[in-house]
């Protein structure tokens, strides 16, 4: 009895060495990719810096009309553009993501552009159609997030949405990761930038420069969004992986502490039964 129970532990042990493994190996993978990710993080964010200047210079400073993409709709149809991750094993990464959209999705019909494996898989089985979707966060190119940003406009301008969110998740350190919805159409106010600009008068008019504009900036916020998810995935991986290895470092010690307890049993059996035996 206690042969097969020792043997039972012994292959546990292996069993949760293995996995041990595994997770250290994912948690140095998670952090080699992390340390690229923080690098296109920060880089996406001078041109961004510029950017939002530029259209909130035209948006709000100009003398002409007021453009239509500032002011807000009554908002009956919602489009969100929704990053998630990749994979899995990164903790509660990708449900923080769709519990905050759930909640924030209550009050209107709602559609979604999912970017990322998981924002797929999850949308495929929810409420919510599908406009269009990119499968993979990593590696998203500029170019792709130029082909949402201009479907969203054009079916903004045709009316088909009232409001256009993004969804992504802000790295804010290792260890800290916050769910965001930023809205990117009609143009927050809240978003501009805190500075005093003089009044300006733009030709041919503020909607004719913004529509032209537009596409790149929404495109450049879409990757800069992009970038930090991907950022945030990693480091909620790196995380994740680190405390599964330690729980295994600790599951390892409790099963050898039993299996040596289990061979002293047998030990002090056998030689319980080799004394009885010697005195008969």
């Amino acid at each position: 009895m206690a042969g097969a129970s020792m043997k039972d532990i012994k292959l546990r042990i292996r069993s949760v060495e293995s996995t041990m493994q595994i997770t250290k190996a994912m948690q140095l993978v998670a952090s080699s990719k992390l340390r690229g990710a923080r690098a296109r993080m920060e880089a996406s964010k001078p041109y961004m810096k510029v950017a939002r200047t530029a259209v909130w210079d035209i948006a709000l400073h100009n003398t002409g009309a007021q453009s239509h993409y500032v002011i807000p709709r009554q908002i009956s149809q919602r489009c969100y553009i929704v990053i998630a991750g990749d994979r899995g094993l990164a903790g509660s990464y990708n449900a923080n993501m769709f519990k905050r959209i759930e909640w924030d999705s209550r009050d209107a019909a709602c559609c979604v552009i999912p970017i990322g494996r998981k924002a797929i898989e999850y949308y495929a089985h929810s409420r919510m159609p599908i406009v269009t979707s990119v499968e993979k966060v990593e590696g998203l190119s500029l170019e792709a997030c130029g082909n949402i940003a201009r479907r969203i406009l054009e079916s903004y301008d045709a009316g088909e949405y009232d409001e256009i969110v993004l969804a992504y998740t802000s790295f804010v350190s290792v260890l800290l990761q916050k769910t965001k919805l930023k809205p990117l159409l009609p143009l927050d106010a809240r978003d501009a930038p805190e500075r005093t600009s003089k009044q300006m008068l733009c030709e041919p008019g503020a909607d004719t420069l913004l529509k032209e504009f537009l596409p790149q900036y929404l495109a450049g916020l879409i990757y800069s969004a992009a970038c930090d998810s991907f950022a945030s995935e990693q480091a909620a991986r790196r995380v994740a992986m680190d405390s599964a290895t330690k729980n295994a470092g600790e599951m390892i010690e409790d099963l050898s502490l039993r299996y040596n307890r289990a061979r002293q049993s047998s030990i002090t059996q056998e030689l319980t039964e080799i004394v009885a035996g010697a005195e008969h």
